[in-house]
């Protein structure tokens, strides 16, 4: 008995950690989906752009964890806006064939570029002494950079949540992702509104990509390898919601944990019946509009 309740007690601790770390990455691809409706598929570009952004500064320039964190929000928030300016504005009119094509392609550029500027081999990250070792609760260790994850996750959830309930912008977005031709005619600049969502999803997207590089290792085929799993929190949870992507995150997280613990034979396949069941019984996700 014992022993089966320290495998749940790690199941959800270790899953727990990893959902945060999909939620900051893939909130940004839900809300922006559901307000432009442009079939993203590279968004783990920005992901694998921030985890790149805060080893590489880190390694070479010495700069602490925490400062490469902002850094890297920063950064990859800075250059998806020309992105979203010069290429995406390009394809918001046209069908979601050719913004899959061009996603798919953009992101295949971005591996090319990343393995001819960084090589193939995954970055190190370098945490500081305070975030190694584990935390002693109630007579276990946690480790202690998974503690940091879960505690900068509910963090930056409230903060969203303030940021879209409590805010005009939040106002504003709730309006375009509702419906889109009453927020213009009610003189909201959708085009501008359009540029800030980006550039806030992508800008997690990049923290999420450096705050989860010690669990998701940053190497140019990052892109295509985790793509799957965002789309599934994106899918599950449904477009344009901040509580959908958290909880399908969660069920992810905690899934694969339990998976890789328990059953590591069948690897993720559970997961993905999972899936196609909820989507089977909700296309629209969990808390997507009908």
């Amino acid at each position: 008995m014992d022993q089966a309740l320290a495998i749940a007690v790690s199941i959800l601790f270790l899953g727990t950690a990893y959902a945060m770390i999909l939620y900051i990455i893939s909130v940004g691809l839900s809300v922006t989906m559901g307000l432009m409706g442009f079939q993203n598929l590279a968004h783990g570009v920005f992901a694998m752009a921030g985890g790149y952004v805060c080893t590489r500064t880190m390694a070479e320039f010495g700069v602490p964890f925490l400062p490469s964190l902002v850094l890297a929000f920063v950064v990859v928030a800075a250059i998806s806006v020309a992105f979203e300016r010069l290429l995406y504005a390009r394809l918001y009119g046209a069908g979601e064939l050719e913004q899959v094509l061009f996603t798919i392609g953009l992101a295949f550029m971005a591996i090319a570029a990343a393995k001819f500027m960084f090589g193939p081999i995954s970055q190190r990250v370098d945490l500081p002494d305070y975030l190694k070792g584990q935390i002693e609760f109630m007579g276990r260790g946690f480790p202690t950079y998974r503690v940091f994850l879960i505690v900068v996750g509910v963090a930056i959830i409230a903060a969203l949540w303030l940021a879209i309930e409590r805010t005009t912008f939040g106002a504003q977005v709730r309006a375009a992702v509702d419906n889109r031709r009453m927020a213009e005619s009610l003189g909201i600049n959708t085009g501008r509104l359009f540029t800030l969502t980006f550039a806030l999803g992508s800008g997690l997207a990049g923290l999420g990509g450096a705050l989860g590089a010690d669990i998701l290792p940053v190497d140019p085929g990052y892109p295509l390898r985790h793509l799957v799993y965002f789309l599934i929190v994106v899918a599950v949870g449904g477009l344009g919601s901040l509580r959908g992507p958290f909880v399908a995150a969660l069920l992810l997280g905690i899934g694969d944990s339990a998976c890789t613990i328990l059953v590591p034979q069948i690897g993720a396949f559970f997961v993905y019946a999972v899936t196609l069941g909820l989507l089977l019984w909700r296309p629209q996700g969990l808390f997507g509009r009908m």
